[in-house]
């Protein structure tokens, strides 16, 4: 009998590495896969001209890693461009949510668009029976496609992989997600592979790397600046655009004085306006119930239902109800309040390890009040 082919994302970290070990000793035939995504060369301003004053992702450094663990393991390495891909279906996006001061999640965008669409694509086309990644995730495919979280409550990932479908997931393997990050670094450096074993994690944004991000969003978006205020309208400084503050943020805003520091409680869009308030836990910063849109379900069929819902990858899982109200949209209670819910983040629902489905955040209230988020 033939052994199953996986094309692995292999990208240079230690996560990568150590699936593809584990699944060179599960039988599987293993071949690797770098993707590059952003391409310094298509860094564009405001008016479509290229610019060239952008810091360099170290994509190439990833690379040279990517090489050095392939060779180490015997296994095949290709390197596949996505570059229009990510910009067409990721960055765009990413820029038109930006451009309605929401705050989006590339991330999940990324994951939906480019790891598990354009490469599963590419995968096939070269003869895959599987495809896998690093992720801190679980995916069961008997009998029935199941997204799990991944062990190691520190590192899971699931919250980032809610638009999947079960169509991907059921050609989707995720080798590490039972282990600990630090059993996977333990694992690197038994195998030889010293290069990753102590690697640095990857942060920033998907593909994109660790930027001043607000440098980086001016070449693209032309700031627009405001006036701040008060819920009273009282005019208390003025913010270089309002698209780079998000909810709940407290440094960058220019403001002093005597007594609590400022936070960001909202954003007046109509008139280009930031709120502020002072105080981490100002009463405006919570709320009970939102609107969830663009739903991926990977649950049972409900009307109405009880679970738990994560409106930020760190945050804690919050009591819910969830109740139908379109085809793709969710109306979500929770009573017991959550704290700067902000529209064009993720919501995703589970049911203990598994992953219900998720959304985008589109509107958030206290009651029947609608935010200014």
């Amino acid at each position: 009998m033939s052994k199953k082919k996986v094309i692995l994302g292999l990208s240079g970290g230690v996560d990568s590495a150590v699936a593809a070990v584990l699944l060179l000793r599960e039988g599987y035939e293993v071949e690797g896969v770098f993707m590059r995504n952003w391409d310094s060369s298509l860094n564009r301003d405001v008016l479509g001209n290229p610019h060239v004053n952008d810091e360099v992702c170290p994509q190439e450094t990833d690379y040279i890693d990517a090489m050095k663990v392939a060779d180490k393991l015997g296994i095949k390495l290709h390197r596949i461009d996505f570059v229009e891909e990510y910009w067409t279906r990721v960055f765009t996006h990413f820029l038109e949510e930006y451009k309605r001061n929401r705050t989006p999640n590339p991330d999940v965008l990324c994951n939906s668009e480019i790891k598990f669409k354009s490469f599963l694509n590419a995968a096939e086309k070269m003869q895959a029976d599987y495809i896998a990644m690093g992720h801190y995730a679980r995916v069961v495919h008997h009998p029935k496609v199941k997204l799990l979280r991944g062990i190691d409550p520190n590192k899971d990932q699931s919250y980032f992989l809610c638009q999947l479908t079960k169509e991907q997931l059921s050609k989707t393997l995720f080798p590490i997600g039972h282990l600990y990050k630090k059993e996977v670094r333990a694992l690197a450096a038994s195998c030889g592979l010293e290069t990753v074993a102590t690697k640095k994690d990857s942060t920033g944004v998907c593909f994109i790397g660790e930027r001043n991000f607000r440098q980086f969003l001016q070449n693209y978006i032309p700031a627009q600046p405001g006036d701040i205020e008060t819920l009273d309208g009282e005019k208390i400084g003025r913010h270089e655009g309002a698209m780079y503050y998000t909810i709940g943020q407290r440094h960058g805003l220019g403001l002093g004085g005597a007594g609590e520091p400022w936070y960001v409680l909202g954003k007046d869009a109509a008139r280009n306006v930031l709120i502020v308030g002072r105080g981490a836990n100002h009463e405006y910063l919570y709320s009970n119930r939102a609107i969830i849109e663009n739903i991926n379900w990977l649950g049972p069929e409900f009307t109405e239902m009880e679970c738990a819902v994560k409106f930020r990858y760190r945050s804690a899982d919050i009591k819910a109800t969830v109740k139908k109200i379109a085809s793709d949209k969710l109306e979500v209670l929770y009573p017991g309040t959550a704290k700067s819910v902000t529209p064009g983040q993720a919501a995703v629902f589970y049911a203990g390890e598994e992953v219900l489905g998720g959304g985008t955040i589109e509107a958030v209230y206290m009651n029947d009040e609608r935010r200014k988020y």
